[in-house]
Protein backbone atom coordinates (compact mmCIF):
# COMPACT_ATOMS: atom_id res chain seq x y z
CA UNK A 1 0.00 0.00 0.00
CA UNK A 2 1.47 3.05 -1.03
CA UNK A 3 1.32 5.97 2.09
CA UNK A 4 0.05 9.44 1.15
CA UNK A 5 3.05 12.41 1.67
CA UNK A 6 2.95 14.05 4.58
CA UNK A 7 3.75 17.26 2.88
CA UNK A 8 3.06 18.30 -0.55
CA UNK A 9 5.53 18.48 -3.66
CA UNK A 10 3.85 20.16 -6.44
CA UNK A 11 6.82 19.48 -8.37
CA UNK A 12 6.01 15.48 -8.33
CA UNK A 13 1.92 16.28 -9.39
CA UNK A 14 2.60 19.19 -12.04
CA UNK A 15 5.04 17.82 -14.21
CA UNK A 16 3.49 14.29 -13.92
CA UNK A 17 0.22 15.90 -15.32
CA UNK A 18 1.70 18.31 -18.20
CA UNK A 19 4.13 15.35 -19.42
CA UNK A 20 0.70 13.34 -19.71
CA UNK A 21 -1.22 16.46 -20.98
CA UNK A 22 1.80 16.64 -23.62
CA UNK A 23 2.07 12.97 -24.42
CA UNK A 24 -1.61 12.49 -25.25
CA UNK A 25 -2.11 16.24 -27.40
CA UNK A 26 -4.68 17.83 -25.22
CA UNK A 27 -3.21 21.45 -26.24
CA UNK A 28 -3.35 20.16 -30.14
CA UNK A 29 -6.05 22.17 -32.10
CA UNK A 30 -7.00 21.47 -35.87
CA UNK A 31 -9.94 23.06 -37.76
CA UNK A 32 -13.16 21.04 -37.09
CA UNK A 33 -16.95 21.88 -36.94
CA UNK A 34 -16.16 23.43 -33.51
CA UNK A 35 -16.73 27.17 -32.57
CA UNK A 36 -12.74 28.38 -32.86
CA UNK A 37 -11.19 30.28 -29.58
CA UNK A 38 -7.97 31.46 -30.70
CA UNK A 39 -5.18 33.10 -28.97
CA UNK A 40 -2.05 33.86 -29.88
CA UNK A 41 0.53 34.66 -27.06
CA UNK A 42 2.42 37.96 -26.93
CA UNK A 43 5.62 36.76 -28.46
CA UNK A 44 8.44 37.16 -25.62
CA UNK A 45 12.48 38.12 -26.69
CA UNK A 46 14.84 34.94 -27.71
CA UNK A 47 17.00 37.04 -25.58
CA UNK A 48 14.88 37.01 -22.18
CA UNK A 49 13.94 34.68 -19.59
CA UNK A 50 10.53 34.67 -17.77
CA UNK A 51 9.61 37.39 -15.66
CA UNK A 52 6.80 37.98 -13.10
CA UNK A 53 4.86 40.17 -16.04
CA UNK A 54 5.49 37.15 -18.42
CA UNK A 55 4.03 35.10 -15.45
CA UNK A 56 0.92 37.24 -15.13
CA UNK A 57 -0.04 37.78 -18.76
CA UNK A 58 0.54 34.21 -19.99
CA UNK A 59 -1.19 33.14 -16.74
CA UNK A 60 -4.60 34.83 -17.97
CA UNK A 61 -4.45 33.71 -21.40
CA UNK A 62 -4.14 29.82 -19.60
CA UNK A 63 -7.35 30.48 -17.63
CA UNK A 64 -9.23 31.66 -20.55
CA UNK A 65 -7.68 29.10 -23.02
CA UNK A 66 -8.55 25.99 -20.86
CA UNK A 67 -12.29 27.46 -19.83
CA UNK A 68 -12.56 27.66 -23.47
CA UNK A 69 -12.06 23.65 -24.20
CA UNK A 70 -13.97 23.17 -21.02
CA UNK A 71 -16.75 25.07 -22.50
CA UNK A 72 -16.50 22.31 -25.72
CA UNK A 73 -14.84 25.27 -28.25
CA UNK A 74 -12.08 24.53 -30.33
CA UNK A 75 -9.46 25.88 -28.44
CA UNK A 76 -6.10 26.90 -30.02
CA UNK A 77 -3.17 28.68 -28.33
CA UNK A 78 -0.38 29.86 -30.48
CA UNK A 79 2.91 30.38 -28.85
CA UNK A 80 6.10 31.50 -30.51
CA UNK A 81 9.17 34.24 -29.66
CA UNK A 82 10.30 37.47 -31.23
CA UNK A 83 14.02 38.25 -32.96
CA UNK A 84 14.10 41.37 -30.91
CA UNK A 85 16.70 43.06 -33.47
CA UNK A 86 18.50 45.36 -30.88
CA UNK A 87 18.27 43.38 -28.09
CA UNK A 88 19.78 39.62 -29.49
CA UNK A 89 22.02 42.19 -31.81
CA UNK A 90 23.85 43.18 -28.54
CA UNK A 91 23.96 40.27 -26.69
CA UNK A 92 25.92 38.29 -29.62
CA UNK A 93 27.96 41.85 -30.23
CA UNK A 94 28.90 41.33 -26.02
CA UNK A 95 29.56 37.61 -26.57
CA UNK A 96 31.54 38.20 -29.26
CA UNK A 97 33.76 40.83 -27.63
CA UNK A 98 34.08 38.64 -24.77
CA UNK A 99 36.19 36.23 -27.40
CA UNK A 100 38.03 39.05 -28.49
CA UNK A 101 35.99 39.60 -31.90
CA UNK A 102 34.50 42.62 -33.12
CA UNK A 103 31.54 42.91 -35.51
CA UNK A 104 33.06 45.31 -37.72
CA UNK A 105 35.91 42.69 -38.70
CA UNK A 106 32.93 40.08 -39.55
CA UNK A 107 30.80 40.02 -42.90
CA UNK A 108 27.45 40.61 -42.11
CA UNK A 109 27.08 36.64 -43.19
CA UNK A 110 29.46 35.63 -40.74
CA UNK A 111 27.73 37.95 -37.97
CA UNK A 112 24.64 36.52 -38.91
CA UNK A 113 25.83 32.74 -38.45
CA UNK A 114 26.91 33.53 -35.25
CA UNK A 115 23.67 35.16 -33.86
CA UNK A 116 21.62 32.02 -35.42
CA UNK A 117 23.71 29.76 -33.30
CA UNK A 118 23.31 32.09 -30.14
CA UNK A 119 19.35 31.73 -31.03
CA UNK A 120 19.52 28.11 -31.57
CA UNK A 121 21.45 27.67 -27.95
CA UNK A 122 18.70 31.27 -25.82
CA UNK A 123 15.80 30.87 -28.25
CA UNK A 124 13.75 28.05 -26.69
CA UNK A 125 14.36 28.74 -22.78
CA UNK A 126 11.92 30.91 -22.54
CA UNK A 127 9.07 28.08 -23.79
CA UNK A 128 10.51 25.84 -21.76
CA UNK A 129 9.89 28.21 -19.08
CA UNK A 130 6.29 28.91 -19.97
CA UNK A 131 5.69 24.93 -19.90
CA UNK A 132 7.13 25.01 -16.44
CA UNK A 133 4.23 27.44 -15.61
CA UNK A 134 1.42 25.27 -17.22
CA UNK A 135 1.19 27.26 -20.13
CA UNK A 136 -1.33 25.10 -22.60
CA UNK A 137 0.04 25.80 -25.70
CA UNK A 138 -0.24 23.91 -28.59
CA UNK A 139 3.20 23.88 -28.89
CA UNK A 140 3.51 22.23 -32.51
CA UNK A 141 2.24 25.83 -34.18
CA UNK A 142 5.56 27.26 -32.29
CA UNK A 143 6.58 30.21 -34.39
CA UNK A 144 9.31 32.57 -34.45
CA UNK A 145 9.16 36.14 -36.06
CA UNK A 146 12.46 35.49 -38.39
CA UNK A 147 10.98 31.49 -39.91
CA UNK A 148 10.65 31.10 -43.19
CA UNK A 149 6.76 31.87 -42.92
CA UNK A 150 6.85 34.76 -40.89
CA UNK A 151 9.62 36.14 -43.42
CA UNK A 152 7.63 35.80 -46.30
CA UNK A 153 4.97 37.71 -44.59
CA UNK A 154 7.07 40.45 -43.63
CA UNK A 155 8.21 40.90 -47.28
CA UNK A 156 5.56 40.68 -48.63
CA UNK A 157 3.73 43.48 -46.57
CA UNK A 158 6.55 46.00 -47.03
CA UNK A 159 6.19 45.06 -50.98
CA UNK A 160 1.78 45.71 -50.67
CA UNK A 161 2.60 48.97 -48.37
CA UNK A 162 5.50 50.36 -50.84
CA UNK A 163 3.67 49.50 -54.15
CA UNK A 164 0.42 51.67 -52.31
CA UNK A 165 2.64 54.49 -52.09
CA UNK A 166 2.65 53.83 -48.30
CA UNK A 167 5.73 53.01 -47.36
CA UNK A 168 8.54 55.53 -48.50
CA UNK A 169 12.56 56.64 -47.99
CA UNK A 170 13.72 59.94 -46.49
CA UNK A 171 15.66 62.08 -44.35
CA UNK A 172 14.03 62.83 -41.21
CA UNK A 173 14.71 63.49 -37.68
CA UNK A 174 14.87 60.17 -36.02
CA UNK A 175 16.14 59.31 -32.22
CA UNK A 176 19.08 58.03 -32.40
CA UNK A 177 20.54 55.19 -30.36
CA UNK A 178 24.49 56.03 -30.10
CA UNK A 179 25.22 52.41 -28.48
CA UNK A 180 23.26 50.44 -30.73
CA UNK A 181 23.93 52.72 -33.49
CA UNK A 182 20.46 52.82 -35.07
CA UNK A 183 17.22 54.82 -35.16
CA UNK A 184 15.02 54.29 -32.39
CA UNK A 185 10.99 55.04 -32.79
CA UNK A 186 9.40 57.27 -30.74
CA UNK A 187 7.83 54.67 -28.31
CA UNK A 188 11.24 53.11 -28.12
CA UNK A 189 12.28 56.09 -25.91
CA UNK A 190 11.53 55.91 -22.23
CA UNK A 191 11.47 59.59 -20.47
CA UNK A 192 13.13 60.01 -17.41
CA UNK A 193 13.28 62.75 -15.15
CA UNK A 194 16.78 63.96 -14.33
CA UNK A 195 18.87 66.20 -11.90
CA UNK A 196 20.24 68.48 -14.90
CA UNK A 197 22.30 71.96 -15.53
CA UNK A 198 20.62 75.09 -17.66
CA UNK A 199 23.08 76.95 -19.11
CA UNK A 200 22.77 80.64 -19.90
CA UNK A 201 24.80 81.54 -22.96
CA UNK A 202 25.75 85.05 -24.23
CA UNK A 203 25.36 85.58 -28.15
CA UNK A 204 26.85 88.76 -28.86
CA UNK A 205 24.91 91.13 -31.72
CA UNK A 206 26.74 91.22 -34.51
CA UNK A 207 28.99 94.88 -34.79
CA UNK A 208 27.60 95.48 -31.85
CA UNK A 209 28.73 95.43 -28.02
CA UNK A 210 25.53 93.93 -26.55
CA UNK A 211 24.78 90.82 -26.66
CA UNK A 212 21.45 88.53 -25.67
CA UNK A 213 21.30 84.99 -23.31
CA UNK A 214 20.05 81.90 -24.22
CA UNK A 215 19.16 79.28 -21.82
CA UNK A 216 20.26 75.16 -22.93
CA UNK A 217 20.53 72.03 -21.47
CA UNK A 218 22.74 70.61 -24.08
CA UNK A 219 25.75 73.77 -24.67
CA UNK A 220 27.48 70.99 -26.83
CA UNK A 221 24.75 71.83 -29.50
CA UNK A 222 25.75 75.06 -29.78
CA UNK A 223 28.37 73.68 -32.90
CA UNK A 224 25.30 73.16 -34.69
CA UNK A 225 23.24 76.79 -34.54
CA UNK A 226 22.10 78.12 -37.28
CA UNK A 227 20.03 80.78 -35.94
CA UNK A 228 18.43 82.51 -32.95
CA UNK A 229 14.39 82.68 -32.75
CA UNK A 230 12.26 85.30 -30.80
CA UNK A 231 9.19 85.89 -30.58
CA UNK A 232 7.75 88.88 -32.91
CA UNK A 233 5.32 89.90 -30.29
CA UNK A 234 7.97 89.95 -27.79
CA UNK A 235 8.90 93.89 -26.77
CA UNK A 236 11.82 92.96 -25.13
CA UNK A 237 13.74 91.90 -28.76
CA UNK A 238 11.69 94.02 -31.28
CA UNK A 239 15.13 95.76 -31.56
CA UNK A 240 16.53 92.73 -32.99
CA UNK A 241 14.74 92.21 -36.07
CA UNK A 242 16.83 92.11 -39.60
CA UNK A 243 20.21 91.49 -36.85
CA UNK A 244 22.39 88.79 -36.59
CA UNK A 245 24.09 87.02 -33.69
CA UNK A 246 27.72 85.38 -32.84
CA UNK A 247 27.70 82.13 -31.67
CA UNK A 248 29.51 81.61 -28.63
CA UNK A 249 33.22 79.77 -28.67
CA UNK A 250 32.03 78.98 -32.72
CA UNK A 251 31.87 83.16 -33.87
CA UNK A 252 29.61 81.74 -36.84
CA UNK A 253 27.44 84.58 -37.80
CA UNK A 254 23.88 83.61 -37.64
CA UNK A 255 20.27 85.03 -38.28
CA UNK A 256 17.81 86.25 -35.81
CA UNK A 257 14.48 84.74 -36.54
CA UNK A 258 11.23 85.87 -35.11
CA UNK A 259 8.39 83.37 -34.70
CA UNK A 260 5.08 82.46 -32.67
CA UNK A 261 6.76 79.44 -31.90
CA UNK A 262 8.76 81.04 -29.23
CA UNK A 263 7.16 81.13 -26.19
CA UNK A 264 7.37 84.59 -24.14
CA UNK A 265 7.08 83.05 -20.75
CA UNK A 266 9.19 80.40 -21.25
CA UNK A 267 13.05 80.66 -20.39
CA UNK A 268 14.62 84.09 -21.23
CA UNK A 269 12.56 84.35 -24.20
CA UNK A 270 15.43 83.40 -26.95
CA UNK A 271 15.52 80.18 -28.38
CA UNK A 272 19.02 78.44 -30.29
CA UNK A 273 17.94 76.61 -33.23
CA UNK A 274 19.98 73.87 -34.10
CA UNK A 275 17.80 71.87 -36.67
CA UNK A 276 19.97 68.69 -36.94
CA UNK A 277 19.32 68.19 -33.56
CA UNK A 278 16.13 68.75 -32.21
CA UNK A 279 12.43 67.96 -33.49
CA UNK A 280 11.01 71.48 -33.55
CA UNK A 281 14.20 73.09 -34.69
CA UNK A 282 14.13 71.02 -37.63
CA UNK A 283 10.95 72.06 -38.16
CA UNK A 284 11.56 76.13 -37.82
CA UNK A 285 14.95 75.46 -40.02
CA UNK A 286 12.47 73.76 -42.82
CA UNK A 287 10.36 77.10 -42.64
CA UNK A 288 13.02 79.44 -42.75
CA UNK A 289 15.32 77.65 -44.94
CA UNK A 290 18.19 77.26 -42.62
CA UNK A 291 21.56 75.18 -42.94
CA UNK A 292 21.42 71.98 -41.11
CA UNK A 293 24.87 71.16 -39.86
CA UNK A 294 25.25 67.52 -38.14
CA UNK A 295 27.26 67.36 -35.49
CA UNK A 296 27.51 64.47 -34.22
CA UNK A 297 29.15 60.85 -35.53
CA UNK A 298 26.87 58.06 -35.09
CA UNK A 299 29.03 57.09 -32.04
CA UNK A 300 27.75 60.09 -30.10
CA UNK A 301 30.98 61.88 -30.59
CA UNK A 302 31.46 65.06 -32.20
CA UNK A 303 32.19 65.55 -35.76
CA UNK A 304 34.54 67.17 -38.42
CA UNK A 305 31.56 69.27 -39.24
CA UNK A 306 31.35 70.36 -35.23
CA UNK A 307 34.55 71.90 -35.74
CA UNK A 308 35.66 71.83 -32.06
CA UNK A 309 36.19 68.79 -29.79
CA UNK A 310 36.05 66.61 -33.02
CA UNK A 311 36.40 63.13 -31.61
CA UNK A 312 35.34 64.09 -28.14
CA UNK A 313 32.33 62.10 -26.51
CA UNK A 314 29.43 64.56 -26.41
CA UNK A 315 29.47 64.28 -22.58
CA UNK A 316 32.73 64.83 -22.30
CA UNK A 317 32.18 67.94 -24.22
CA UNK A 318 29.57 69.38 -22.16
CA UNK A 319 32.04 69.43 -19.22
CA UNK A 320 34.67 71.16 -21.51
CA UNK A 321 32.40 73.36 -23.12
CA UNK A 322 30.90 75.15 -20.29
CA UNK A 323 35.02 75.45 -18.59
CA UNK A 324 35.38 77.27 -22.13
CA UNK A 325 32.76 79.57 -22.26
CA UNK A 326 33.55 80.76 -18.84
CA UNK A 327 36.81 81.42 -19.33
CA UNK A 328 35.80 83.29 -22.53
CA UNK A 329 33.41 85.34 -20.69
CA UNK A 330 29.97 84.08 -22.66
CA UNK A 331 28.76 82.13 -19.72
CA UNK A 332 26.64 84.50 -18.32
CA UNK A 333 25.49 81.35 -14.99
CA UNK A 334 24.58 77.98 -14.67
CA UNK A 335 21.27 76.57 -12.66
CA UNK A 336 19.95 73.40 -11.51
CA UNK A 337 16.96 72.48 -13.77
CA UNK A 338 14.57 69.21 -13.65
CA UNK A 339 14.06 68.01 -17.02
CA UNK A 340 13.02 64.79 -19.06
CA UNK A 341 15.56 63.24 -20.68
CA UNK A 342 14.90 60.68 -23.51
CA UNK A 343 17.32 57.28 -22.88
CA UNK A 344 16.99 54.02 -26.04
CA UNK A 345 14.72 51.37 -24.29
CA UNK A 346 17.03 48.82 -25.03
CA UNK A 347 20.13 50.32 -24.25
CA UNK A 348 19.33 52.61 -21.46
CA UNK A 349 21.73 55.58 -23.10
CA UNK A 350 20.52 59.21 -23.81
CA UNK A 351 19.11 59.03 -27.18
CA UNK A 352 20.28 62.36 -29.64
CA UNK A 353 17.40 63.45 -31.96
CA UNK A 354 19.59 63.06 -35.83
CA UNK A 355 18.57 63.57 -39.09
CA UNK A 356 18.94 60.58 -41.11
CA UNK A 357 18.05 58.98 -44.24
CA UNK A 358 15.05 56.29 -43.26
CA UNK A 359 12.23 54.11 -44.49
CA UNK A 360 9.17 55.41 -42.90
CA UNK A 361 5.86 54.13 -43.16
CA UNK A 362 3.41 56.41 -43.85
CA UNK A 363 0.57 56.20 -40.74
CA UNK A 364 -2.34 58.81 -41.71
CA UNK A 365 -4.55 57.02 -43.88
CA UNK A 366 -3.86 53.27 -42.21
CA UNK A 367 -4.78 54.66 -38.54
CA UNK A 368 -8.23 55.99 -39.26
CA UNK A 369 -10.00 52.58 -39.96
CA UNK A 370 -7.75 51.09 -36.69
CA UNK A 371 -9.13 54.44 -34.82
CA UNK A 372 -12.44 53.75 -35.82
CA UNK A 373 -12.78 49.81 -35.10
CA UNK A 374 -11.83 50.46 -31.22
CA UNK A 375 -13.77 53.75 -30.88
CA UNK A 376 -16.92 51.84 -32.26
CA UNK A 377 -15.99 48.78 -30.41
CA UNK A 378 -15.69 46.26 -33.15
CA UNK A 379 -12.52 45.83 -30.85
CA UNK A 380 -13.37 45.95 -27.77
CA UNK A 381 -10.81 46.99 -24.66
CA UNK A 382 -11.28 45.88 -21.18
CA UNK A 383 -10.60 47.99 -18.94
CA UNK A 384 -12.35 50.29 -21.65
CA UNK A 385 -10.46 53.46 -20.13
CA UNK A 386 -7.44 52.11 -22.01
CA UNK A 387 -9.33 53.48 -25.38
CA UNK A 388 -8.52 56.95 -24.06
CA UNK A 389 -4.80 56.00 -24.63
CA UNK A 390 -5.16 54.34 -27.72
CA UNK A 391 -6.92 57.39 -29.06
CA UNK A 392 -4.73 59.87 -28.14
CA UNK A 393 -1.99 57.84 -30.02
CA UNK A 394 -3.61 56.96 -33.12
CA UNK A 395 -5.28 61.08 -33.26
CA UNK A 396 -1.80 61.94 -33.29
CA UNK A 397 -0.11 59.49 -35.16
CA UNK A 398 3.71 60.44 -36.63
CA UNK A 399 5.01 58.25 -39.82
CA UNK A 400 6.60 55.04 -38.47
CA UNK A 401 10.58 54.74 -38.93
CA UNK A 402 10.84 51.16 -39.81
CA UNK A 403 14.42 50.66 -40.78
CA UNK A 404 17.04 50.13 -37.91
CA UNK A 405 21.36 49.74 -38.76
CA UNK A 406 21.46 46.31 -37.74
CA UNK A 407 22.59 42.92 -39.23
CA UNK A 408 19.94 40.56 -37.13
CA UNK A 409 16.44 41.41 -38.80
CA UNK A 410 14.59 41.19 -41.90
CA UNK A 411 16.68 42.35 -44.51
CA UNK A 412 14.81 45.52 -46.29
CA UNK A 413 13.91 43.98 -49.66
CA UNK A 414 14.62 47.22 -51.58
CA UNK A 415 17.97 47.37 -53.72
CA UNK A 416 19.28 50.60 -55.55
CA UNK A 417 20.59 50.54 -59.13
CA UNK A 418 24.18 52.21 -59.59
CA UNK A 419 23.53 52.89 -63.18
CA UNK A 420 20.03 54.43 -62.93
CA UNK A 421 19.40 55.44 -58.85
CA UNK A 422 15.83 53.20 -59.30
CA UNK A 423 14.86 51.50 -56.25
CA UNK A 424 13.67 47.89 -56.99
CA UNK A 425 11.65 46.64 -54.29
CA UNK A 426 10.51 43.07 -54.77
CA UNK A 427 9.95 39.36 -52.95
CA UNK A 428 12.12 37.82 -54.50
CA UNK A 429 15.94 38.65 -55.02
CA UNK A 430 15.90 40.14 -58.63
CA UNK A 431 19.31 39.71 -60.58
CA UNK A 432 18.75 43.31 -62.41
CA UNK A 433 17.10 46.44 -62.06
CA UNK A 434 13.88 46.15 -63.59
CA UNK A 435 14.18 49.64 -65.11
CA UNK A 436 16.58 50.20 -67.33
CA UNK A 437 18.20 46.23 -66.87
CA UNK A 438 21.24 47.12 -64.78
CA UNK A 439 22.88 44.25 -63.00
CA UNK A 440 25.18 46.21 -60.81
CA UNK A 441 22.00 46.81 -58.07
CA UNK A 442 23.04 45.84 -54.24
CA UNK A 443 20.52 45.63 -51.48
CA UNK A 444 19.47 47.97 -48.97
CA UNK A 445 21.98 47.14 -45.36
CA UNK A 446 19.31 48.18 -43.09
CA UNK A 447 16.49 45.53 -41.31
CA UNK A 448 13.14 46.11 -40.43
CA UNK A 449 12.21 47.51 -37.08
CA UNK A 450 11.02 44.31 -35.18
CA UNK A 451 7.53 45.97 -34.42
CA UNK A 452 7.21 45.84 -37.95
CA UNK A 453 7.21 41.71 -37.91
CA UNK A 454 5.30 40.98 -34.99
CA UNK A 455 2.04 43.73 -36.53
CA UNK A 456 1.46 40.77 -38.57
CA UNK A 457 1.51 38.26 -35.43
CA UNK A 458 -2.16 36.96 -35.09
CA UNK A 459 -2.64 36.38 -39.07
CA UNK A 460 1.51 35.43 -39.82
CA UNK A 461 1.31 32.67 -37.01
CA UNK A 462 -1.65 31.04 -39.54
CA UNK A 463 -0.16 30.38 -42.48
CA UNK A 464 -0.67 33.84 -44.03
CA UNK A 465 0.33 34.84 -46.77
CA UNK A 466 -0.72 31.85 -48.02
CA UNK A 467 -4.63 31.12 -47.61
CA UNK A 468 -4.16 28.17 -45.27
CA UNK A 469 -6.88 26.29 -43.47
CA UNK A 470 -5.91 27.56 -40.13
CA UNK A 471 -6.14 30.76 -41.25
CA UNK A 472 -9.74 30.41 -42.79
CA UNK A 473 -10.51 28.69 -39.39
CA UNK A 474 -8.98 30.20 -36.26
CA UNK A 475 -9.09 34.04 -37.91
CA UNK A 476 -9.93 36.18 -36.81
CA UNK A 477 -8.59 35.95 -33.39
CA UNK A 478 -10.85 35.91 -30.05
CA UNK A 479 -8.70 37.36 -27.56
CA UNK A 480 -5.32 39.35 -26.50
CA UNK A 481 -3.83 39.70 -23.61
CA UNK A 482 -1.47 42.40 -22.89
CA UNK A 483 0.18 44.76 -20.42
CA UNK A 484 -0.72 48.50 -20.95
CA UNK A 485 2.61 49.38 -21.72
CA UNK A 486 2.67 48.38 -24.98
CA UNK A 487 -0.66 49.34 -26.20
CA UNK A 488 0.94 51.89 -28.93
CA UNK A 489 3.91 49.40 -29.22
CA UNK A 490 2.26 46.36 -30.49
CA UNK A 491 -1.88 46.49 -30.09
CA UNK A 492 -1.84 49.41 -32.25
CA UNK A 493 -0.04 48.09 -35.03
CA UNK A 494 -1.60 44.77 -35.39
CA UNK A 495 -4.93 46.10 -35.82
CA UNK A 496 -3.85 48.68 -38.49
CA UNK A 497 -2.11 45.65 -40.10
CA UNK A 498 -4.96 43.19 -39.91
CA UNK A 499 -7.32 45.75 -40.78
CA UNK A 500 -5.25 46.86 -44.00
CA UNK A 501 -3.72 42.97 -45.35
CA UNK A 502 -7.12 40.79 -44.01
CA UNK A 503 -9.93 44.07 -43.99
CA UNK A 504 -11.05 42.35 -40.60
CA UNK A 505 -10.04 43.27 -37.29
CA UNK A 506 -7.25 40.62 -35.91
CA UNK A 507 -8.78 39.97 -32.31
CA UNK A 508 -12.19 40.74 -31.26
CA UNK A 509 -11.22 41.20 -27.55
CA UNK A 510 -8.03 42.71 -26.36
CA UNK A 511 -7.88 42.42 -22.44
CA UNK A 512 -5.17 44.56 -20.70
CA UNK A 513 -3.23 43.85 -17.33
CA UNK A 514 -1.32 46.26 -15.18
CA UNK A 515 2.91 45.57 -14.44
CA UNK A 516 4.14 43.52 -11.55
CA UNK A 517 5.93 45.87 -9.28
CA UNK A 518 8.10 45.75 -6.18
CA UNK A 519 6.85 46.66 -3.03
CA UNK A 520 7.41 50.35 -3.70
CA UNK A 521 5.92 50.35 -6.83
CA UNK A 522 9.11 50.10 -9.36
CA UNK A 523 9.17 48.18 -11.98
CA UNK A 524 11.46 45.11 -11.63
CA UNK A 525 14.78 44.94 -13.13
CA UNK A 526 18.29 43.53 -12.56
CA UNK A 527 20.11 47.03 -12.25
CA UNK A 528 17.92 47.60 -9.01
CA UNK A 529 17.92 43.89 -7.78
CA UNK A 530 14.66 44.09 -6.66
CA UNK A 531 13.44 41.34 -8.98
CA UNK A 532 11.57 38.04 -8.10
CA UNK A 533 12.60 35.06 -10.15
CA UNK A 534 9.42 33.35 -10.91
CA UNK A 535 11.16 30.18 -11.67
CA UNK A 536 12.74 30.16 -8.10
CA UNK A 537 9.00 31.12 -6.90
CA UNK A 538 7.70 27.88 -9.07
CA UNK A 539 10.50 25.55 -7.84
CA UNK A 540 9.65 26.23 -3.67
CA UNK A 541 5.97 26.75 -3.47
CA UNK A 542 4.99 25.34 -7.33
CA UNK A 543 3.24 26.58 -10.21
CA UNK A 544 -0.27 26.51 -9.32
CA UNK A 545 0.62 28.78 -6.34
CA UNK A 546 1.90 31.52 -8.29
CA UNK A 547 -0.57 31.84 -10.76
CA UNK A 548 -3.72 31.59 -7.85
CA UNK A 549 -1.34 34.59 -5.94
CA UNK A 550 -0.85 36.25 -9.40
CA UNK A 551 -4.79 36.14 -10.29
CA UNK A 552 -6.10 36.73 -6.33
CA UNK A 553 -3.86 39.50 -6.40
CA UNK A 554 -5.11 41.28 -9.56
CA UNK A 555 -7.05 43.77 -10.71
CA UNK A 556 -7.72 44.52 -14.26
CA UNK A 557 -5.87 47.19 -15.98
CA UNK A 558 -4.12 48.06 -12.42
CA UNK A 559 -0.75 47.51 -11.11
CA UNK A 560 -0.02 44.81 -8.34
Amino acid sequence: MNELATKYNPADVEEKWYAYWLKNGLFKSKPDGREPYTVVIPPPNVTGILHMGHMLNNTIQDILVRRARMEGKNACWVPGTDHASIATEAKVVNKLAAQGIKKSDLSREEFLKYAWEWKEEHGGIILKQLQKLGASCDWDRTAFTMDEIRSESVLKVFVDLYNKGLIYRGVRMVNWDPKALTALSDEEVIYKDEHSKLYYLRYFIEGEDKYIIVATTRPETILGDTAVCVNPHDPRYSFLKGKKVIIPLVNRVVPIIMDDYVDIEFGTGCLKVTPAHDVNDYMLGEKYNLPSIDIFNDNGTISEAGGLYVGMDRFDVRKQIAKDLQEAGLLEKVEDYDNKVGYSERTNVVIEPKLSMQWFVKMDKLAAPALDAVMKDEIKFHPDKFKNIYRHWMENIKDWCISRQLWWGHQIPAWYCDACGHINVSREDPTCCCKCGSAHIKQDEDVLDTWFSSALWPFSTLGWPDNTEDLKYFYPTNLLVTGYDIITFWVSRMITMGLEEMQVPPFQTVLIHGLVRDELGRKMSKSLGNGVDPLEVIDQYGADALRFNLITGNSPGNDM
